[in-house]
């Protein structure tokens, strides 16, 4: 919680002046009172740093979230309770809950500025791919929320993906991995659990074992929650990646069982 402490204690240079941190000063309120003014002479942490990453992730997550689930003209009960859960798994203090609701609300007002907002979150993040992927799942999970993806909430996913560098055929290889993990956590059959384990970890029922073995260090890789904190995913945020790599690792464990 370093970030956060910065953040209370009114070490704002971390966003700088841009969207991000225009976000997180609305969502604060009067929390901080001494606005954006002179944040370059507060010690702000340089380009890449880890705390100022970890703020910038937070930001951009729950405003984002809010703007997925406003796509379709509407937030849905499912909506509001996925981004409910995220706080529930990031252990939130209530001042923290407070800000995170307040960034979700922001993300649903109509003249939110999604590219800026994903433009300074992808240069903060400076080469930081694999963290920019666990970004793209939680608001894609966010949309997923509700059990299906209407046509505009995918269109504008894609457009996210393509403003943070992901190309359409990445995106939708993320897509089907985020869908096998919800279908591999419901309480269905051993032959639709193994379906979902095959594409939770992206590879055809057909792949051999050692091309299985490689996907399955691949996501673990990925996914793994020491190094993710470490690129800068806030630490509250640690739950989701574990949670990640034990679907994971279950649905190799399973599909080593039935072959």
């Amino acid at each position: 919680m370093a970030w956060w402490g910065k953040v209370m204690g009114g070490a704002f240079g971390f966003l700088m002046a841009g969207p991000l941190g225009a976000l997180m000063g609305a969502a604060l309120g009067n929390y901080f009172d001494n606005g954006l003014e002179g944040i370059e002479q507060n010690g702000g942490l340089g380009l890449g740093a880890t705390e100022r990453v970890q703020s910038a992730f937070f930001a951009a997550a729950f405003s984002v979230m809010g703007y997925i689930a406003k796509a379709d003209g509407r937030v849905s009960k499912d909506e509001i309770a996925m981004a409910e859960r995220v706080m529930d798994q990031m252990q939130l203090q209530s001042q923290q809950r407070k800000v995170a609701i307040n960034l979700f609300n922001e993300g649903k007002k109509d003249n939110f500025p999604i590219h800026e907002v994903l433009k300074q979150f992808k240069r903060e993040c400076y080469r930081r791919q694999n963290l920019v992927q666990m970004f793209l799942e939680i608001i894609t999970a966010t949309a997923l929320a509700d059990g299906k993806l209407d046509s505009k909430e995918q269109g504008i996913l894609e457009n996210i993906a393509a403003d943070l560098g992901f190309s359409q055929q990445q995106f939708q290889a993320l897509l089907t991995r985020l869908t096998g993990q919800a279908h591999f956590n419901e309480q269905g059959s051993i032959s639709d659990r193994l379906q979902a384990a095959y594409e939770l970890l992206g590879v055809a029922e057909t792949v051999s074992d050692a091309d299985l073995k490689k996907a399955y260090r691949r996501q673990m890789n990925q996914h793994h929650p020491d190094k993710l904190v470490a690129k800068g995913l806030p630490e509250e945020m640690i739950e989701i990646a574990t949670q990640k790599t034990q679907d994971i690792k279950n649905a190799y464990e399973l599909i080593k069982e039935q072959r």
